[in-house]
């Protein structure tokens, strides 16, 4: 796992795959007594009673106690499942922040991802004309809801993982959904990582190296939309004066407006609302002009001399 050094207690996110059995395995064997899994059940599959058992019996084995969420992971029309149930996951890790374990509250969850993982979501990304923020890819920790997150395998290859456990004949959990390419990430993973595998050897560390560099960069764009945004956004209301907005390039504008709608209000603009929007923000010459643009479940309206960000 390298350099993880995590505020204890510890929980492990286990669903008894390969990745988050060697991270529990590994995290329990190097802070004994102060490691607990937490098995999300999203209920959506025959198998998931037989998942549970399964994760008891390693868990007591691993002398671990586990926890287990039962959630609804039922997708709204126009949501993906994938969205949907990785919702429900964080939603059930959020409620850990109030658990004690040797008699201090859980600090800390770690979550399997590996470098497969990192280079898919980048694939995945590329696809859907992601800027900066999507190609900077998987962050390694962060903070949510009172819980430090870490995902300390990043840097670990799946085959890696499984060969770690074959030399130790550790039991985990193949499940069939992963097999199922209707799912884009499956299809990413069964047709076009073994294709990049062969032709790009070394490609797990130099795209990692790309999506760290846009990292990187967006980190820098976020201390220049701070700044921004002291100049910009009144002191009391938390709305964007229309004015000093307009001083800033275009580019700096749209760099505010994505940072201002996503640490303010958790929405991100899509490119044909973020044009729309700086156009409308361009043509706000007279009082009576108007704006009203739709960005996730509310809206962008002019109040005033100011922007904000509005959910009926």
């Amino acid at each position: 796992m390298g350099v993880f050094e995590p505020n204890l207690p510890l929980a492990v996110a286990y669903s008894g795959g390969a990745d988050s059995t060697a991270l529990l395995v590994c995290a329990a064997q190097k802070w004994p007594q102060q490691v607990v899994a937490v098995h999300v059940n999203h209920g959506l599959q025959k198998a998931s009673d037989s998942f549970v058992q399964h994760c008891q019996a390693m868990c007591a084995q691993l002398q671990v106690p586990l926890i287990v969420k039962h959630v609804d992971a039922g997708h709204a029309p126009g949501q993906s499942p994938e969205d949907a149930a990785r919702r429900a996951r964080y939603e059930a890790f959020s409620t850990l922040s109030h658990i004690k374990h040797a008699h201090a509250v859980i600090q800390s969850i770690a979550i399997a991802q590996h470098a497969d993982d990192q280079i898919e979501t980048l694939l995945l990304a590329l696809s859907r004309g992601a800027g900066l923020a999507g190609l900077s890819g998987m962050p390694a920790h962060w903070l949510r809801d009172g819980l430090h997150y870490h995902r300390p395998l990043l840097t670990v290859s799946a085959s890696d993982i499984r060969c770690w456990l074959a030399q130790r004949s550790i039991a985990f959990i193949e499940d069939p959904t992963n097999q199922d390419e209707r799912f884009t990430r499956n299809h990413i993973r069964a047709r076009i990582m073994p294709v990049m595998h062969a032709t790009f050897p070394h490609f797990l560390d130099t795209f990692a190296r790309s999506a760290s560099h846009a990292a990187q960069a967006q980190s820098a764009l976020d201390e220049v939309a701070l700044q921004d945004l002291g100049c910009v956004c009144g002191a009391d209301d938390g709305l964007l004066h229309i004015q000093p907005l307009k001083q800033l390039s275009r580019a700096r504008q749209a760099n505010l407006l994505r940072y201002w709608l996503k640490c303010s209000h958790q929405v991100v603009p899509s490119a044909a609302q973020m044009r729309e929007l700086l156009d409308q923000v361009q043509a706000c010459t007279t009082r009576g002009h108007g704006i009203n643009i739709k960005v996730g479940q509310g809206y962008v309206l002019r109040k005033g001399i100011a922007l904000g960000w509005y959910n009926p």
